[in-house]
C-alpha cells in the first residue's frame, strides 16, 4: 500500500509533467512548488530516521539513542523501584519469581519529561526548522498518548519477565542495605538496555511517530502548491 508521503510526491510529479506538456503555466507553476514543499519535507523525515553520509544532522534519532536509554533507565530507578517495593519484595518466600505490581504505579506516573526528551530530540535534527513551519511543538502534540502508551507497555514488559524477577531476587535477596540493593537493580535494568540497539530505538520511535510525520509532507505539498499559484498570481 503506498503511503501519505509517495501519493504526495506522485501527484505533485504527474502534475508537473501536465503543467510542461500542455503549456499550462499555473499548474506548472504551482507543481513545482507543491513537489519541491513536499519532497523537501520527506527528505527531512527520512533523514530523521536514518543517516545519510555527507549529510550532517540526518540519523538523529539512532545517533541519540544512548540519551533515549537512559531516559528510560531513570524512569525506572527514580519512579518504580522505590524502598517500599524493595521491602514487599524481600518479604516474600523462596520459590516463583515475585513480580512488582507496577501497573497502578506506571498508571500514575508522568511520562512528560520522556515525551518533551524526544521533541528536543526533533528539534535539534534538520528536521526542527521544517517543523517551526507547522506550528512548531504543537504539531508533535497528538503523537504524546501513543507514545507515553508505548513507553508503559515497554517498562512493563522489562520488569514483568520471569527471568528479570528471577535474576532480582537472586542478586539482593542477601543483601541488608537498600543503597546496596539498588546498585543490583541498577546493573541489571542496565543490562537489559544494553540488549537496544540503535536499530531496535529507530524502529520503537519510527512506529509511534512516522505515520503521523507523513502528515508534514502531505502539507508541505498542498502549502507549496498554494504558494506556487500565489506566485504565479503575482505575475500578472
Amino acid at each position: 500500500m503506498f503511503n501519505k508521503s509517495f501519493i504526495t510526491n506522485l501527484i505533485a510529479a504527474l502534475a508537473c509533467v501536465l503543467g510542461w506538456l500542455f503549456s499550462i503555466n499555473w499548474l506548472l507553476t504551482m507543481a513545482l512548488f507543491a513537489l519541491s514543499g513536499a519532497l523537501t519535507n520527506w527528505i527531512a523525515v527520512h533523514m530523521l530516521f536514518e543517516k545519510i553520509p555527507g549529510l550532517y544532522g540526518s540519523g538523529i534519532i539512532q545517533i541519540k539513542f544512548k540519551e533515549f536509554k537512559a531516559g528510560i533507565k531513570s524512569l525506572i530507578m527514580e519512579q518504580f523501584f522505590t524502598v517500599e517495593n524493595f521491602n514487599k519484595f524481600l518479604s516474600e518466600k523462596s520459590g516463583q519469581a515475585h513480580h512488582f505490581d507496577l501497573k497502578p504505579i506506571i498508571a500514575d506516573t508522568d511520562m512528560t519529561p520522556a515525551f518533551d526528551s524526544l521533541v528536543a530530540t526533533i528539534k535539534q535534527s534538520s528536521f526542527g526548522g521544517m517543523l517551526e513551519m507547522f506550528g512548531g511543538d504543537a504539531a508533535l502534540l497528538p503523537l504524546k498518548e501513543p507514545f507515553v502508551e508505548k513507553l508503559k507497555s515497554s517498562v512493563i514488559e522489562i520488569t514483568e519477565s520471569d527471568q528479570f524477577a528471577e535474576k532480582l531476587k537472586a542478586n539482593v535477596s542477601s543483601q541488608q542495605n537498600i543503597e546496596e540493593m539498588m546498585a543490583k537493580v541498577d546493573t541489571l535494568v542496565q543490562q537489559r538496555l544494553e540488549e537496544l540497539t540503535p536499530a531496535m530505538v529507530k524502529d520503537i520511535i519510527q512506529q509511534m511517530i512516522k505515520s503521523h510525520l507523513g502528515w508534514l509532507v502531505v502539507w508541505g505539498g498542498v502549502f507549496g502548491g498554494l504558494i506556487g499559484l500565489l506566485a504565479h498570481l503575482l505575475n500578472y
